[in-house]
């Protein structure tokens, strides 16, 4: 028979199972999903990625989390005491956790009857920084405390307080003291003043309310709050706090996002979201080191904008502006090698982020004409062979349809050699020439140029009826400087990660798509239209430069692409909804001063270069209207270039 002390003692020893089982299920509850503190010691934060130019100028600065770790030793003392003494003045003292603070808080959220006092240490935040969710409960609490005893078991207080101070969030993107110094100081955190740690070491409490990008008067009010906590705690003297209460908070609104050449930038950085992944991109603190030359960059900043302003002048003068502000794009290449020197996508980032360099497929008008010159060249054609410049019907050339093209000027000038037809722009003529060509041939001569849009194979083709980007034009162009050499544009030379290793490098996509004779005979026109044709207003300089002109029906597109021997820029004037820029508003008159301006800007105190003379050509002296070889008397002769063999022999009638 069972006694009365052996049924208690079962009772007793059942108690005791249920309990540490009871105590055993929760601790399992508690930590079965509590990460490894060992994970501090190689915990890497988002960090930031920077974008620089080929000069070594910080363009951009792109992140989820802004954040730059510092050491402990670097920071000012006054920020370290004004953080302790705001967060957790027993931080030195405490095991991990203040046993008194949690009770006091857990009366106060019994008598509240709901989760208002958290009574965290700055261990306590660490942890749920790094391994927590903000969800406010009981058991978050205790898996808090649980974490902040290990993470005070493994580390040093001098090593927790460096971790907390390089990952507690300030706001405005900033986490880390270094990250918001820089973001609302525009200084390094080692130059803060005893004001300025103030302020940011009240930000904790709630960043959104302190920051004094929001809120001026409320950030200033905290900052006194945590200068008269310091003075309370012995860590300053009350002289130094009045002296920080009046000292004046000289704020950089805006240094983080501070972003320059804007749509480069955005360019590579999306480019580079291709290659790389958004995660590696905005996480894992990058260097990017692009092509830009920040000289250039002003430049042509500066061209786009005085030529807007001139153009809406004009535009305002002429009609009312109810189609929205003119767009302008330009965009300059290295002529060897492809590189992306400048670019300007529109008149403000900031009003739309849309590039027009690289995303706007536009028609480039007569400045498409280059390129079936070009391949009338590679067919035996020489500047001195002659077209017929005069109206006429071309059966069936679009759709099936008869087609009556006319000259933009309205006037025939009868027989016109290829060098005045492409000079003077003439329509007839180059239809003409297409028709002999044939429009597929010149199809595929463009996308060998590099032209990657897709192009229509018809007669309307050469007056550029084809939709297509700035860059990829501009890109072309640069073929005939080159030596009949494609590069594909790149704008990126390096990306380096933090720890100095390089993560990506471009690979050279360079190509010959036609031969340096062709290419130097069609330079040698390109230079007539400066010379000769309706590139005329160019601003007069010294260098050898060459380029065309294009401009749309009704005027909704302007356009100038042209190059030095080191250059190559390519300019687009015109209207988002495709609407006229305004009468009489040709290439010539709306995008050329742009390019004028930029290239005189970009090639002002480089060495001197000409243009490449392979031995395959040869420069004779011609006369301009019939094409002949020009005797000492004949009043209208240049000097030309021609593939040997192709170059005239006849001399002209005076």
């Amino acid at each position: 028979m069972v006694s009365q002390r052996h049924i208690r003692y079962l009772i007793l020893g059942l108690g005791i199972s249920i309990l540490a089982g009871a105590s055993a299920g929760f601790l399992f509850a508690l930590t079965r999903d509590l990460p490894e503190i060992q994970s501090l010691e190689t915990f890497k934060p988002p960090a930031v990625t920077r974008v620089y130019s080929a000069d070594q100028k910080l363009l951009a600065e792109r992140f989820t989390e802004r954040r730059e770790p510092v050491p402990l030793a670097v920071m000012p003392d006054h920020l370290k005491q004004a953080i302790l003494a705001t967060e957790d003045n027993k931080f030195y003292e405490h095991p991990g956790v203040d046993v008194q603070g949690i009770l006091r808080a857990f009366i106060h959220n019994i008598m509240a009857g709901d989760y208002v006092e958290g009574a965290s240490t700055i261990t306590q935040q660490l942890a749920k920084t790094l391994f927590l969710t903000p969800e406010k409960s009981l058991f978050r609490k205790l898996k808090e405390a649980f974490l902040s005893l290990q993470i005070e078991r493994r580390y040093t207080k001098d090593e927790i307080l460096e971790l907390y101070l390089n990952q507690v969030y300030f706001g405005s993107g900033a986490y880390g003291v270094e990250a918001a110094a820089q973001i609302f100081f525009g200084k390094s955190v080692r130059e803060l003043t005893l004001a300025e740690c103030a302020l940011i070491a009240g930000m904790p409490k709630s960043p959104s309310r302190y920051s004094p990008l929001i809120n001026r008067d409320l950030a200033l009010g905290r900052r006194n709050v945590v200068l008269e906590q310091m003075a309370r705690n012995e860590l300053v003297s009350h002289e130094q706090v009045e002296t920080a209460k009046t000292s004046p908070l000289e704020l950089v609104p805006g240094k983080a996002a501070l972003e320059m050449a804007p749509y480069f930038v955005s360019h590579v950085i999306q480019y580079l979201e291709k290659e790389l992944g958004e995660a590696v991109v905005y996480r894992r603190g990058l260097s990017v080191y692009t092509t830009l030359d920040y000289r250039l960059q002003e430049a042509a900043e500066k061209a786009v904008e005085q030529g807007l302003d001139q153009l809406s002048a004009r535009m305002a003068r002429n009609r009312p502006a109810k189609d929205g502000p003119p767009q302008a794009a330009l965009v300059c290449l290295e002529v060897g090698r492809g590189a992306l020197l400048a670019m300007v996508g529109g008149r403000s980032f900031h009003e739309s982020r849309f590039n027009r360099a690289t995303m706007a497929h536009r028609q480039p008008g007569s400045a498409f004409k280059p390129f079936v010159y070009a391949l009338a060249i590679e067919k035996g054609y020489g500047q001195n062979d002659i077209l017929w410049d005069a109206p006429g019907v071309f059966r069936g050339a679009l759709d099936g349809k008869d087609w009556t093209p006319q000259n933009f000027s309205g006037e025939y000038l009868g027989d016109v050699t290829l060098r005045t037809a492409l000079a003077l722009s003439k329509n007839i003529p180059a239809v003409r020439l297409l028709s002999k060509l044939g429009a597929i041939n010149a199809v595929d001569f463009a996308h060998r140029l590099g032209m990657t849009s897709p192009l229509e194979p018809n007669l309307s083709l050469v007056l550029g009826t084809g939709e297509v980007t700035l860059l990829e034009m501009t890109a072309s162009y640069a073929v005939f400087p080159n030596k009949g050499i494609w590069a594909q544009p790149f704008g990126i030379l390096e990306v380096v990660d933090r720890e100095g290793r390089t993560v990506w490098r471009p690979k050279s996509q360079m190509r010959t798509v036609m031969d340096s004779e062709t290419a130097a005979v069609m330079t040698d026109m390109l230079r007539a239209v400066i010379l000769e044709g309706t590139g005329k207003t160019a601003r007069p300089t010294d260098r050898p430069l060459a380029g065309k002109t294009g401009t749309t029906d009704g005027y909704k597109d302007a356009l100038f692409v042209g190059f030095s021997p080191t250059i190559a820029a390519g300019v687009w004037v015109g209207l988002d909804d495709h609407t006229t820029l305004g009468d009489k508003e040709t290439g010539a008159k709306a995008a050329l001063p742009i390019w004028s301006y930029f290239m005189e800007e970009a090639l002002r105190g480089q060495p001197y270069y000409d243009f490449d003379s392979p031995e395959g050509v040869v420069r004779v002296r011609m006369d301009r209207k019939s094409g002949l070889l020009a005797t000492e008397t004949c009043p209208d002769a240049v000097d030309v270039v021609f593939k040997k063999g192709t170059e005239p022999h006849q001399y002209c009638k005076d």
